[in-house]
């Protein structure tokens, strides 16, 4: 993609006629949708009608220092119309239109369906959604076991970017901005050989190129719920791998709430719940529950050490009680393969 097809609020507008959404004459008005960390997002109205509009750069919105191919929007686009054939709730969002060439994916918009993190931090009931995703993972994962997809979603760049995010940095020493005390459980964190080695391992088994299709970053800032429940959004990381893997991420963004508001006894009927839908569209491996555990207690701690932190940990009282709750987990998981 060159500057010449790099999108911004003065040239949306013309981009949407040349290609047909928007007649002439009629103005269209933009202005900015969701949080744009990875992608550049927009939403477009115009003659009573409104869209989501997003192009993949060079580098990442939220994090520029930060370079991702573009190719990122290749890989979305191909999740999508592959997950769609498993889709019978509506979970994917609907496709206007793709253009490859500029990078581009348009999107129906979903007016003023809320994020389900904004839900869930607000001491909402998230199990109708998670039981719908799961369903839906379920689906997808039991359907794309063939190991010739991954021929079509070498989407390795990506992967690994997210992976370090995950895995890597968080448990390594790093500059991120963090509480006093948060830091401080960080740099223990840090010198604890167990965890870190529990860590690497998980690193390894999400690396490995077989299994399934998975999302790659199902967290609850990418599901909106729409009118008909909840869509997932955000496909960017997609490639075939540990279908344990979109499990976990699911967990541990219906957790990380739970367990910042004080109710962390709700977290075992809400896995309880999850891998019970999932199972009913899949037919999950013994150790699935294991792994998809500990991936929930890493991401649990990255999304409260590492760079991209929920809003629910910034009071410090509440992360070091996702902290205390994830290193327990992963501990107690520490033998899953």
């Amino acid at each position: 993609m060159g500057d010449a097809a790099r999108l911004d609020e003065a040239t949306l507008e013309d981009y949407l006629r040349r290609i047909g959404l928007v007649a002439r004459g009629d103005p269209v008005s933009v202005e900015p949708a969701g949080d744009g960390n990875i992608n550049w997002v927009r939403r477009a109205r115009s003659g009573g009608r409104s869209w989501v509009v997003k192009q993949a750069r060079p580098s990442l919105e939220r994090f520029p220092e930060y370079s991702a191919p573009t190719e990122r929007i290749l890989f979305e686009a191909a999740w999508l119309e592959t997950a769609s054939g498993f889709d019978r709730e509506g979970v994917c969002p609907r496709v206007v239109r793709f253009d490859p060439e500029w990078r581009v994916l348009v999107l129906e918009d979903l007016v003023d369906a809320p994020r389900l993190d904004h839900v869930l931090a607000g001491g909402a009931d998230g199990v109708p959604a998670a039981r719908r995703l799961a369903r839906f993972l379920g689906a997808v994962h039991a359907g794309t076991g063939d190991p010739s997809l991954a021929a079509r979603f070498r989407n390795d760049a990506m992967r690994r970017l997210h992976g370090d995010h995950i895995f890597a940095l968080p448990f390594r020493a790093n500059d991120f901005p963090l509480a006093t005390r948060l830091r401080a459980r960080a740099e223990a964190l840090w010198r604890d050989d167990e965890l870190v080695a529990i860590a690497d391992a998980a690193y390894r088994r999400y690396l490995e190129p077989r299994g399934a299709l998975v999302h790659g970053d199902v967290q609850a800032g990418n599901v909106l719920l729409g009118p008909s429940g909840a869509v997932l959004l955000d496909a960017e990381i997609a490639h075939v791998g540990d279908p344990a893997f979109d499990l976990g991420t699911l967990l541990a963004h219906l957790w990380l709430p739970t367990v910042a508001l004080g109710r962390s006894a709700e977290a075992e009927p809400i896995a309880d719940v999850v891998l019970a839908a999932y199972a009913a569209a899949s037919d999950p491996a013994p150790s699935l529950r294991g792994a998809a555990e500990r991936y929930a207690a890493i991401e649990m701690l990255r999304r409260t050490l590492g760079a991209a932190r929920v809003a629910v940990v910034e009071a410090p009282e509440r992360g070091l009680a996702v902290v205390d709750f994830a290193t327990r987990r992963l501990r107690r998981r520490a033998d899953v393969g």
